[in-house]
């Protein structure tokens, strides 16, 4: 794990492309898989992540509805694109950074395109 205190500590779900890792920028970014912590569900990674990490970010729009947040101790990012393919999650990335330096309760932050474009 990245080990900087001037930097948000940001754990990227296995949902999400390795790659993207380096789309994020003023952060420490890890995944789950470099953790060693793949396999376990949302609610038991963000226990785990809790105090490690300060972000949890996914792709999972279900989460808010899955996991009681409220107890979660992590600020969640809902990445929401066509696919999980990086080419499709990129164009989200600069709204995504500015809501990580925005960003000052834990509470859920959904990403999307603003509208379906050309008939997607």
């Amino acid at each position: 794990m990245p080990d900087s205190p001037d930097l948000r500590r940001e754990l990227l779900d296995e949902c999400l492309p390795k790659k993207l890792k380096q789309s994020f920028v003023d952060c420490a970014a890890s995944t789950v898989v470099e953790m060693g912590w793949a396999g376990p569900t949302n609610g038991v990674l963000m226990k785990m992540a809790a105090g490690k990490f300060d972000v949890f970010v996914t792709a999972d729009q279900n989460l808010r509805y899955q996991q009681n947040l409220a107890y979660a101790r992590i600020e969640v990012i809902v990445l929401v694109a066509f696919s999980n393919r990086v080419e499709s999650l990129l164009p989200l990335m600069p709204q995504a950074n500015a809501a990580l330096q925005t960003v000052a309760t834990i509470e859920v932050i959904q990403i999307e395109f603003p509208q379906n474009p050309a008939g997607r």
